[in-house]
């Protein structure tokens, strides 16, 4: 699969081009903002991009209106399919927001119910009690995504509404020729529908590719031959964070061991996990992280652990952002993006992980461990990794079995014998241990 190879990049494309946060109607064509991005995508090592909502919504991108129109305050269909071609044509693949365990208010379905109630003949499409009312000011009670009455949840156990969606999705593929879905709030999705949605949607394209939002439980209950491809990994999200934070690294570690680890009991092993230090839900890493100079090191944990590393805009030079701000904070306009030693840094992690076998594919083990510092190896094939961290502020020397007389930080190209490496204050290093 294409995806287990490449580093993604996200887009929040509604706050990205500055759009109003209430749909005003009026027709502005700022997606094409991302093709002037594109330049940078390619410097920092990007594969993949994944934008979230696109199409027609109430408001924020989640409460869709129209699944076969992009966001009137994001431009036209032609505009986006521009936008993608010129991602293509860049080698970028392209993954879109699938949210299809709700709609808006405004979804034209909705509409129609609320004029026609129980004769509307999409009645069905929703799970509504006529005898009761909403917090909406409705003379019917209908559910709403935990208790979010702007949003208005599907009945994805009716054949209409997932024929409709399922007719939507091979429509993107056809006038935008997408590469697959991030599907949000997937632990909710029905499981005869992601089944459905994995089939057909392998059919039209047969590397398409589907990664669900998962938050707690058993990842594998979506994540398996005959539904997603992937999930997000938010318990090592929660651990990379929390781990420099509290000068532990044995929370990181113990969870990739517990996902990927070489015990029989591994929960994810050879599963290929959405891995993200921050996304548009949560605090800026640049703002979660208490000590500034962990940020780097973060993301050098992010891009050698298994899994599929994503970065979120303007996360690479550093931006910060707290949740306790709302959601605009964590979703902004940037003008044009920058650049400094964060990002350089994540362009050279992009760099050696587009280029290495291991980082796609290799096992997981824990060759060095302190609550300060860590080595783990990537091996797969031929070709071994060693990916070192030093959290302390102090220099700390590494010492461990290689395999080999020399290793080879591929970062920076420098050499070492293998038995004893020194790294410096707060510094991390990805080794490849020679032949």
């Amino acid at each position: 699969m294409w995806a287990y190879e490449r580093v993604f990049y996200q887009f929040y494309p509604l706050g990205f081009t500055g759009a109003p946060f209430e749909n005003d109607g009026v027709l502005s064509h700022r997606i094409r903002k991302v093709t002037g991005w594109i330049p940078h995508l390619k410097r920092l090592g990007i594969g993949a991009v994944y934008f979230s909502p696109v199409f027609e919504s109430d408001t924020h991108g989640y409460n869709t209106r129209d699944y076969r129109k992009i966001d009137v305050r994001l431009g036209t269909n032609e505009d986006f399919r521009e936008v993608c071609d010129a991602l293509h044509d860049a080698d970028i693949r392209v993954v879109i927001d699938g949210v299809f365990n709700h709609v808006g208010r405004g979804f034209f379905a909705f509409r129609d119910v609320q004029k026609n109630r129980e004769q509307s003949r999409y009645a069905g499409w929703f799970n509504i009690d006529w005898n009761g009312t909403s917090p909406c000011g409705d003379d019917f009670w209908y559910e709403g995504w935990e208790g979010n009455y702007d949003l208005v949840k599907l009945n994805l156990r009716s054949e209409e509404v997932v024929r409709y969606l399922l007719d939507s999705v091979r429509f993107w593929i056809d006038t935008f020729g997408i590469d697959g879905l991030r599907l949000d709030v997937a632990y909710l999705l029905d499981h005869d529908f992601l089944r459905r949605l994995r089939s057909e949607t392998s059919a039209a394209k047969e590397d398409f590719f589907l990664v669900g939002e998962m938050i707690h439980g058993d990842y594998n209950s979506i994540m398996n031959d005959g539904m997603c491809h992937s999930v997000t990994n938010y318990e090592c999200y929660k651990g990379l964070y929390s781990a420099l934070n509290s000068m532990n690294l044995f929370e990181i570690v113990h969870s990739l061991l517990r996902q990927f680890g070489p015990e029989p009991w591994t929960l994810y092993r050879e599963r290929h996990l959405l891995s993200f230090a921050d996304n548009h839900d949560v605090s800026r890493l640049a703002s979660i992280l208490s000590n500034p100079k962990h940020v780097p090191l973060a993301y050098t944990i992010l891009f050698g652990m298994p899994g599929i590393p994503i970065i979120y805009y303007g996360s690479e030079w550093g931006t910060k952002a707290a949740k306790s701000l709302g959601d605009p904070a964590l979703r902004p306009c940037f003008d044009a993006p920058e650049w400094n030693a964060l990002t350089d840094h994540i362009a050279g992690l992009a760099r050696v992980h587009n280029e290495s076998p291991a980082l796609w594919y290799g096992d997981f083990r824990s060759v060095v461990l302190t609550n300060r510092q860590c080595v783990f190896s990537r091996s797969f094939g031929g070709d071994r990794i060693f990916v070192a961290v030093n959290a302390d502020e102090n220099p700390y020397t590494a010492r461990f079995d290689a395999g080999a007389e020399t290793l080879t930080d591929l970062l920076t190209g420098e050499k070492y014998a293998a038995g004893a490496v020194t790294l410096p204050p707060y510094s991390s290093m990805i080794l490849k241990a020679a032949p």
